[in-house]
């Protein structure tokens, strides 16, 4: 049986769980295909832990962690309202396929609820398309304001 449960940074069986959930998917070609560093898994909870922003969804089933999503609320300046961005989702090979991520989901989306978060949003590499079907299924679409403007590109520029 599957149960999805808020994260408790607290609590030990949970950190050990999004730990060795986020080592699996950093290892999976969709999550850079190499495992965590040593500094995150040392600090990664306790860093979770101090910032209020964040939160994360644990699948078990029965005591083993099968999935995973890490959630960041921001701000919407246009709504004037919070927003939660998905920041990782994953569920073990061997589980997927069974709505898992789905129940996740709905879980990230009642807490974003709670916050008063006026939209979910995600990225998604272009070739991993179970993900994208997953998420168009429920409900995500490509951004943009102004169909003459184009739909908008997520970028990054990693400081030192």
């Amino acid at each position: 049986m599957i149960a999805v449960v808020r994260a408790r940074y607290d609590d030990a069986a949970h950190a050990d769980a999004l730990v060795a959930l986020l080592d699996h998917y950093a290892r999976d070609p969709a999550g850079g295909g190499a495992p965590l560093g040593d500094f995150a898994r040392e600090n990664l909870v306790r860093e979770l832990a101090a910032r209020p922003f964040v939160f994360s969804v644990l699948a078990f089933d029965g005591e083993t962690p099968v999935g995973l999503v890490n959630a960041i609320e921001g701000f919407s300046t246009f709504a004037c309202r919070p927003l939660v961005n998905v920041h990782d989702v994953v569920v073990r090979d061997s589980h997927r396929g069974r709505g898992i991520a789905a129940r996740m989901f709905a879980e990230v989306e009642a807490i974003a609820r709670e916050r008063g978060a006026c939209k979910l949003t995600l990225e998604v590499l272009e070739g991993n398309a179970a993900a994208r079907t997953l998420y168009e299924r429920l409900g995500f679409a490509g951004y943009q304001l102004d169909p003459a403007m184009g739909r908008a590109q997520f970028l990054h520029k990693w400081l030192a």
